[in-house]
């Protein structure tokens, strides 16, 4: 089995995805805890111009400094650690699809599995979840992603053994 999943179809650009680095990601869902909390969506477009707007003017009043490599780099304690190691993590779906930036005429997303194929209207397919970890271990037997419902109904039976995405 690939642990890459192709992204073709009816996008500007035909993406290749590799769940094994998600697991890095920032974005990256704890799905023992993502159906049961409550969630409020935010504006990321927005959170990222107050952020930069905070910047500029702390570099105005302050002066631009630039931080030591070793400073800047990420490292994670030891209880994050254990969490990556034992963990179950998903990923939105949304951005992987607007990054592929689907043309304006694609209508449907279809995952394409070992047992058949899968249709979701575009605009559904946006607010999907891969799970791509199971208690810490990638999903090597039906993996290497499943898709979740946003409301997770479908967390005991998930879409599995994706081979390939293809919007139409």
């Amino acid at each position: 089995m690939e642990f890459i999943v192709p992204f073709k179809g009816e996008v500007k650009f035909k993406l290749i995805l590799d769940p094994t680095v998600w697991i890095f990601d920032d974005r990256k869902l704890n799905l023992e805890t993502y159906f049961q909390e409550e969630r409020i969506e935010k504006d990321e477009l927005e959170d990222y111009k107050r952020g930069m707007g905070e910047h500029w003017s702390r570099e105005i009043m302050e002066g631009s400094t630039v931080p030591p490599t070793l400073n800047s780099e990420k490292t994670y304690k030891s209880k994050e650690k254990k969490e990556m190691l034992t963990g179950t993590f998903g990923i939105l779906f949304k951005p992987f699809l607007l990054n592929a930036e689907p043309f304006e005429h694609a209508k449907r997303v279809v995952f394409e599995t070992l047992n058949g194929e899968f249709e979701f209207p575009i605009e559904h397919a946006a607010q999907l979840i891969f799970k791509f970890s199971d208690h810490g271990k990638p999903l090597k037997e039906d993996g290497p992603v499943h898709v979740l419902l946003p409301d997770g109904s479908n967390q005991e039976n998930p879409i599995t053994d994706i081979q390939a995405i293809r919007v139409e």
